[in-house]
């Protein structure tokens, strides 16, 4: 099961629960996966460094942090988002609001999956499965219609 929560943000318009939830499904399953328990946490820049303190003893904003609570080919975990990073982040790179909320979402599901981003190639590893899982969801999308 797949939730979707927030703290001190309105749930973001530009996501479809039922299509994410699709796809999601979709991306777990092209990795060997299944979709266990799955908590979204959209939130605020003030509430994810308060997180990143707490838990990873980390000061500083980030867009996504992963809770990884996978068994086997279970995927579950707790994925808190930074809906003001997100934002920030697509003016940076020129992308749209909605653009760069997807790949923040899926970002933290190819986590579970198994994809590291913080080792010397693993960056270009994780862009290359977050572009993926991208063109994943126009055809989810797609069969849903």
């Amino acid at each position: 099961m797949i939730t979707y929560n927030t703290i001190n943000v309105e749930m973001p318009a530009h996501l479809s629960q039922p299509e994410t939830t699709a796809w999601v499904k979709a991306v777990a399953q092209s990795y060997g996966k299944r979709v266990g328990e799955i908590a979204y946490i959209f939130c605020d820049d003030e509430k994810i460094l308060e997180v990143n303190r707490q838990y990873l003893q980390h000061d500083y904003y980030t867009d996504i942090i992963t809770f990884d609570y996978c068994r086997g080919n279970v995927l579950s975990g707790d994925l808190f988002i930074s809906l003001d990073t997100v934002r920030s982040n697509a003016e940076l790179f020129g992308k749209t609001y909605e653009d760069e909320l997807h790949r923040v979402v899926i970002h933290g599901i190819l986590h579970l999956c198994g994809i590291n981003d913080k080792g010397p190639g693993e960056r270009e590893i994780m862009e290359a499965e977050e572009d993926n899982a991208l063109a994943l969801l126009s055809k989810t999308l797609a069969m849903l219609k």
